[in-house]
């Protein structure tokens, strides 16, 4: 065989001679792809996190809120909150002409609406005395607690201590002969006499129970 016979490559060279060409470029650029490649994962992977973050925080907003240290209880089992006791503070505030007010102040002034009296009764006729002078529900309901309170709307009601007498329980008694002869016996003649006593001092029924509720006596 000649110079050019040894030269030429066989069937089986020229066959496998791309894939080892191949198998070399693949060799020389390995390197170069790999660096690709894990930059390649390292933002995917960095893309995954941040968006899982996000996903988690839209669902459970309050997922990453951390516990503060005085809510835990270190021994394992639930912490007991105590109450200590406290009290009711009065408080008192005018504004606007009214005056505000609190505490036992505020439950002596409360005042249950009164039942619509009898007609012929004696409170039906203090309930028409009111409305006369332009007073309503409300200042008749504080009347009906006032002279429930001084003499359980009794005519004969008598104070053996002051000597008070009657329904308003005036001191003394005889006062109320301004309005009648007969103000011993008669509870109109004693009504008479006693809104003019409570609207002349007080301007108003509710006036007057204020002031008993603080002093004790109108």
């Amino acid at each position: 065989m000649g110079r050019h016979a040894l030269e030429r490559k066989g069937v089986v060279s020229r066959a496998f001679s791309p894939v080892t060409n191949v198998a070399s470029a693949a060799f020389h650029l390995g390197p170069v792809r790999t660096a690709t490649s894990l930059r390649s994962r390292r933002g995917i992977n960095g893309f995954i996190l941040t968006a899982g973050f996000l996903m988690v925080s839209i669902v459970d907003p309050y997922s990453a809120t951390l516990a503060s240290a005085d809510t835990l209880d270190r021994s394992g089992t639930a912490a007991e909150q105590n109450f200590d006791d406290f009290t009711t503070t009065q408080i008192t505030v005018e504004r606007g002409g009214y005056q505000v007010i609190s505490g036992n102040a505020a439950k002596a002034m409360f005042v249950e609406l009164a039942d619509i009296p009898d007609v012929g009764s004696i409170k039906s006729y203090a309930y028409e005395a009111l409305a006369k002078r332009g007073l309503g529900m409300d200042q008749y309901s504080c009347l009906v607690k006032l002279w429930e309170r001084e003499s359980h709307w009794k005519v004969t009601a008598h104070n053996t201590n002051s000597g008070a007498y009657g329904i308003p329980q005036a001191l003394p008694g005889i006062k109320m002969a301004s309005a009648g002869e007969d103000w011993m016996t008669n509870p109109e003649t004693q009504i008479n006499w006693g809104l003019g006593y409570v609207i002349g001092r007080y301007n108003t029924p509710c006036g007057a129970l204020a002031h008993s509720n603080t002093f004790n006596w109108y």
